[in-house]
């Protein structure tokens, strides 16, 4: 249990900082010294409003308290109980996001706000008092639509919950995780205080800061309810994604399986996460305890026997899993007449995610054409061992599992491992062109000299070949004297971040560079944003015009697979993420 604790704390920590959280930080910043900019309007003139300052220093802690108790009672009880009581499974979330509204409301329009504290007035003045009681009440509510990012603690927790098997290990895990969320949260509320007590010797300034939380929490409201939070995590890089990955298997090690090893499923711990090979991990369990199927009439594995299928697990609020869904399905466009079968196991994360209607539309908003099972009740997550949003499971046309993929990436591995399969399904089937960066050629296999995927970003970054430390921030490199076979190097001014590199606008003449040795027939680079890049190599020299969102650039094709080296010189504005080799 102790190890647990320390998952957990450390799990939520890194969820507290995480680019999920961004949507109720303004709210939890303001809502934390709202008091603090307030006098306490039942004081005379000249009365000494101590008291009231004594009772707002509470307030941070308030709101917090009260999220995390909230947030970790939904989370393991909320299914169960609104089952029991035959409610709709996101009334939770319907509840705080219209209380979040009624409050922001409440802030620009005193009167409404007596109104809605008059259903209380038969209590003490003192006792309902908005700044003594406010605090607690905003955090429910903060916490009934508080939907951090999908990870392994949290895959744990709500996993125990929705399945009734809530032990003593289950609420100290939910716990620690709990408090890990809360003491980032916590800071950012103590630090919205203390601004609010330094102004509060500008009066004039009241009423704003006052109509800006309200704003803020109507905001609040109206992007949840069209989850648009969703929309804008999904644009920004993942910059705890270092401090994730090693709460997450690695590439090559045992799978982290959960469940219980049955004769059905036992053989599934043959495999490893993200091997590079197929292996062989025993028969795939069948699609079981399934609620409802959309976009299909109800499928099982024995009736897709020839078909090599994809089962990815999802959650259609998951962010990791938003971010891997366009990699799902393009793979299901590209090799659907080829024999490849995709279905998407959807298992709620959420309460509210349970509901049919909830995940119509996201399968809507996502454009995904394949069938998706609705897992609500555990069963076909629970028969794979998951623990996991997204997994993936690859499963050949004899019905063996071959492939699982535990998490984000290794996208273009997995297409790899799908080539091969539906070769080997149907020999001498012409494939499709691969549709990932740096996929397999038709045999589905790459040459074992040929270089591997370089990923630039400090989260990911392989082949680095360099004196200066790579880590994030603004530095000066130099091409080494002698650069690795299969390595990249740097020189010139770069901005380093989690995924992704670029020039600096104030970057110093005469330019900076991207040197790669590599070996392989064709290259290429995934660039985004907005300018140009100037490649030197085998083929001579030419410049790429770039612009709109990051997608794969060829920067190198030759008939032959061979060992070369590319110099690339990107303007400002433009930004690289990674290299890739077939």
């Amino acid at each position: 249990m102790d190890t647990n604790i320390i998952i957990g704390f450390l799990g939520g920590l890194v969820t507290g900082i995480s680019p999920c959280i961004l949507p109720v930080l303004p709210v939890i910043f303001f809502s934390g010294g709202l008091d603090s900019a307030r006098r306490d309007p039942g004081a005379a003139p000249g009365e000494d409003d101590a008291p009231a300052r004594a009772v707002s220093r509470w307030r941070p802690y308030q709101v917090i308290l009260g999220l995390v108790i909230s947030f970790s009672v939904f989370t393991l009880l909320g299914s169960l109980l609104l089952g029991l009581l035959g409610l709709p499974q996101d009334i939770f979330r319907w509840a705080g996001i219209a209380v979040l509204a009624a409050v922001g409301l409440g802030m620009l329009i005193p009167r409404l706000e007596e109104w809605l504290e008059r259903p209380f007035s038969w209590i003490p003045r003192r006792q309902v008092d908005a700044r003594k009681r406010g605090g607690f009440s905003l955090g429910l509510a903060l916490g009934a639509v508080f939907v951090p990012c999908a990870g392994p603690v949290l895959a744990a927790i709500t996993v125990s919950g929705a399945t009734g098997r809530i032990g003593a290990g289950t609420l100290a895990l939910t716990l620690s995780f709990a408090v890990g969320v809360a003491i980032p949260l916590l800071f950012f509320a103590l630090a919205g205080r203390g601004l609010a007590e330094r102004l509060k010797a500008f009066r004039r300034r009241q009423k704003g800061i006052r109509i800006l939380a309200g704003v803020l929490m109507i905001a609040l409201a109206a992007g949840l309810a069209f989850d648009l939070p969703a929309a804008v995590q999904r644009l920004i890089p993942d910059y705890t994604a270092s401090f994730q990955e090693k709460l997450t298997p690695s590439q090559g090690s045992p799978l982290d399986l959960g469940g219980v090893a049955t004769d059905e499923n036992k053989d599934l711990s043959k495999c490893t996460q993200g091997s590079t090979e197929l292996q062989d991990c025993g028969p795939a369990p069948e699609l079981r305890g399934i609620n409802a199927w959309l976009g299909s009439d109800p499928l099982t594995l024995k009736q897709l026997k020839g078909k090599v299928v994809l089962l990815d697990f999802w959650a259609y609020s998951c962010i990791n899993c938003q971010r891997s869904l366009p990699h799902i399905t393009a793979l299901d466009k590209a090799y659907r007449d080829a024999g490849l079968q995709v279905i998407g196991v959807h298992t709620p994360e959420y309460a509210f995610e349970r509901e049919t209607r909830n995940v119509s539309a996201g399968i809507k908003d996502h454009g995904i054409q394949y069938p998706v099972a609705l897992d609500n009740s555990y069963a076909t997550w629970t028969a794979y061992r998951n623990r996991f949003w997204p997994a993936q499971y690859l499963i050949d046309a004899q019905g063996n599992v071959r492939h699982i993929q535990q998490g984000e990436g290794g996208y273009a591995l997995t297409e790899k491992l799908v080539r091969s399969l539906l070769s080997s399904a149907q020999p001498g089937k012409e494939l499709p062109a691969p549709v990932e960066t740096g996929a397999a050629g038709q045999d589905g296999a790459l040459p074992q000299n040929t270089t591997r995927e370089t990923f630039l970003g400090v989260s990911k970054q392989v082949n680095y070949s360099g004196a200066a430390t790579y880590r994030s921030g603004t530095s000066l490199f130099a091409y080494p004297a002698s650069q690795a076979p299969d390595s990249f190097a740097l020189t010139g001014s770069w901005t380093l971040e989690s995924q992704r590199i670029s020039v600096p606008r104030n970057a110093p003449a005469p330019g900076s560079g991207v040197r790669l040795n590599f070996h392989a027939g064709q290259v290429q680079a995934v660039l985004g944003g907005t300018g140009s890049v100037t490649v030197k190599g085998p083929d001579g020299e030419k410049t790429l015009q770039i612009s709109g969102p990051p997608k794969s650039y060829v920067v190198h094709q030759s008939d032959t697979s061979g060992a070369g080296t590319l110099e690339l010189r990107p303007t400002p504005g433009v930004q690289l993420y990674s290299f890739t080799f077939g």
